[in-house]
């Protein structure tokens, strides 16, 4: 099976802030899990090539894919509408899949909406994408595929959800070597990212991180990151990495732990992360500073009780 995934052409307020967005993990870990099953899968990165619906259209003619899969946020939804059109144009058999945080909570409306969309894939997307995949095959019955949505008849049919992945490190690597790894390039320095981590146990009302991923934090071993930030480095030449866990420091002695093996290992690698007030300490600032760590993101929200309070932020003041 032929398997396309791409991010849709959209005007991104980050790229044209700072000049590029990072890789699409989410489609790299799809592309992983696809290639386990023996597909030929290609991943466009419409942002980082700078393509337009015209350069799309000529992709995916290129590619005639059997199944294509779309990551969109909510901004992003009428490019995915878009991108959806023009596939279903050129040919009308081919399967259009879509996931992200947007699709995640919406998959009725977004079955309703589009009329070229046939799944939404939801939640943490690797186990059910898989067992799409199987299901196109002729290996899988689709009522049978929790965390997917899909059209029967002229009604969408939302499955139950899928049951979140316990074990993160059986997750194959991001098929990183799909991706235009040359073009993410900030302040004329190359950069990568990596998911140490997934899951949120709080409940902040304006984040649907812990309603996609779950409020069960699941962490990779210390190996399963060293692996990866080896790979950066020595495969693609990447020395400034942004770590994208939602809090990297929930496990404060693991986020000790893997500074200091960075450092042990002589990663020459310069990177930033995200951490709460509450989950944060000199100790941690001491190892991470030393492994290399020279931002850390403070989702401070307000200096007023009552609005942390409202906010579900969990935090004192």
């Amino acid at each position: 099976m032929k398997v396309l995934l791409l991010s849709p052409p959209t005007d991104s307020v980050i790229k044209s802030i700072i000049g590029v967005t990072g890789p699409p993990l989410g489609l790299a870990y799809l592309a992983s899990v696809a290639r386990e099953q023996g597909d030929e899968v290609s991943i466009i990165d419409s942002i980082a090539m700078d393509y337009s619906f015209q350069d799309i259209s000529r992709e995916i003619k290129k590619e005639d894919p059997d199944l294509i899969g779309i990551t969109s946020t909510t901004s992003m939804m009428p490019d995915a509408y878009r991108v959806a059109s023009i596939a279903k144009q050129y040919n009308p058999s081919v399967k259009i899949a879509v996931g992200g945080p947007h699709v995640t909570f919406t998959q009725e409306q977004t079955l309703k909406e589009s009329p070229d969309i046939d799944y939404i894939v939801s939640g943490e997307g690797e186990v059910v994408f898989s067992n799409l995949l199987l299901h196109l095959k002729g290996k899988m019955e689709i009522n049978g595929i929790r965390g997917l949505a899909f059209r029967k008849g002229d009604r969408a049919v939302v499955n139950p959800p899928e049951q979140l992945i316990k074990d993160v490190d059986s997750i194959p690597m991001p098929a990183l070597d799909l991706l235009p790894m040359t073009r993410y390039v900030a302040d004329k320095k190359r950069f990568g990212t990596i998911m140490t981590s997934r899951g949120c146990p709080y409940n902040c009302i304006f984040c649907s991180s812990s309603l996609q991923f779950g409020k069960i934090w699941r962490g990779h071993s210390t190996e399963r990151v060293i692996r990866e930030l080896s790979r950066l480095v020595y495969d693609y030449n990447i020395h400034e990495i942004e770590f994208l866990d939602d809090t990297f420091t929930l496990n404060m002695k693991r986020a000790v732990e893997i500074s200091d093996r960075i450092r042990k290992e002589g990663l020459d690698i310069r990177w930033s992360a995200s951490a709460r007030v509450n989950l944060f300490n000199e100790d941690i600032a001491n190892a991470m500073k030393g492994a290399g760590a020279h931002t850390v993101y403070f989702g401070i929200e307000s200096g007023n009780q009552k609005t942390l309070d409202f906010i579900g932020k969990g935090t004192k003041l």
